[in-house]
């Protein structure tokens, strides 16, 4: 099990294709519109998570749709997932199970599949901002400048002056960091 790690909730922002290659992309979005995360996934992904988007029915259960109904039958609920991992432009995820009993079960998929399943029922969506920092795109460009703005004269009006009252208040003591 990984250590603690800090993770952003993130939804269905929709499904894009690429233009280059015309491979679909899903795309998530932070809750504050700042971030994107495209993610690279193949057609009958991109078919499940649009069919319900769209809230559109169908007459037998697809893929994604037994999986819940194996989860529920065996007592479990789909508590969150989890993109946790990015390797060579290959995403992963984690599926969190839990039952009545307090029993958790991870499982190991592919963030394509793990997304489809979660939006099938209101599950939350994680990524850990490793994952963020290494894929995701900004969707606020003019927020983005303004907090850079915002640094930049914060950093201008650093004196210093303001670096030795910050010794003489720690003491003199080395940081560990």
């Amino acid at each position: 099990m990984k250590g603690y790690e800090i993770m952003i909730e993130m939804k269905v922002m929709g499904i894009a294709l690429d233009t280059r290659t015309g491979s679909p992309i899903v795309v998530l979005h932070d809750k504050e519109n700042r971030k994107a995360l495209p993610i690279w996934i193949g057609s009958a992904e991109a078919s499940a998570i649009i069919r319900k988007i769209e809230n559109l029915s169908v007459a037998r259960p697809m893929t994604h749709d037994l999986i819940i109904n194996i989860i529920e039958k065996t007592g479990y609920k789909l508590d969150k997932i989890e993109i946790n991992d990015v390797e060579k432009d290959t995403y992963y995820a984690t599926l969190f199970l839990t039952n009545d009993d307090g029993n958790v079960l991870e499982i190991d998929s592919r963030p394509s599949d793990a997304i489809a399943v979660a939006i099938r029922v209101d599950a939350p969506i994680f990524v850990t901002a490793n994952v963020i920092s290494n894929g995701s795109v900004s969707t606020d460009s003019a927020k983005d400048e303004e907090e850079a703005q915002e640094f930049k004269k914060f950093v201008q009006s650093i004196k210093p002056s303001d670096f030795a009252k910050l010794m003489k208040d720690n003491d003199h003591h080395e940081s560990d960091q």
